[in-house]
């Protein structure tokens, strides 16, 4: 995992001094060249922390409109319409977004090419997870304005840190305060979940749900 993370942030460190700071993303994609060992977050399995969470909530509902940000290969967006959503899944990088369609050629997912920050819409559900960690600090907040404005309701889940913590390398675990940007936009924490995660032990997560 130490290797896949470390070409990650190469690209990204590649990218971000040419002025290209969201570039990364499809270099990544491209050069992995269908093998799934070079994705650090290809794990070819719904998330399980959002498998808890659907099943904890008995949510999405049947037939809700369901958006999952920064989708990559397509797991979680096929979880989420198997639970009998109506899912859109978008990814800024064009290769993962045709490896999502060779993966489920059958798939009812409306998968897109998109940049989270110029998305529009508004969803029953949005599901956002390690996208926003994976962003440049300074594009967070704009970033987390982008995802509470598609959102009716929300579940975050990512990395954490307190405020005090420094940032460290990417990813960039979000602060209680990334949060609580989203309460200005609208939307109330009815949930905010800070735990050790279990499947990896020594990552704090932080896993939040928010409704309009």
């Amino acid at each position: 995992m130490d290797e896949k993370r470390d070409l990650a942030r190469e690209l990204a460190r590649q990218h971000y001094s040419q002025g290209d700071p969201l570039g990364w993303f499809e270099d990544l994609y491209n050069q992995a060249n269908r093998d799934f060992e070079t994705i650090p977050w290809a794990d070819r399995a719904v998330n399980p922390h959002l498998a808890a969470w659907c099943d904890r909530e008995s949510l999405p509902r049947p037939g809700a409109r369901v958006l999952v940000v920064g989708c990559g290969l397509g797991d979680d967006a096929e979880y989420l319409a198997a639970r009998g959503a109506h899912v859109t899944a978008f990814d800024l990088s064009e290769t993962a977004i045709g490896w999502c369609r060779e993966r489920f050629p059958e798939s009812t997912v409306d998968y897109q090419v998109a940049n989270l920050l110029d998305f529009t819409g508004r969803y029953d559900l949005v599901v956002e997870i390690y996208t926003l960690q994976a962003m440049p600090l300074d594009m967070r907040a704009r970033a987390i304005d982008a995802v509470a404005e598609l959102s009716n309701e929300l579940v975050i889940i990512c990395r954490g840190r307190d405020e005090s913590d420094p940032p460290g390398q990417l990813p960039w675990p979000l602060t209680p305060a990334d949060i609580h940007q989203l309460e200005s936009k609208g939307l109330a924490i009815v949930r905010f979940e800070d735990f050790d995660d279990p499947f990896d032990p020594g990552k704090r997560r932080f896993r939040v749900h928010l409704r309009r």
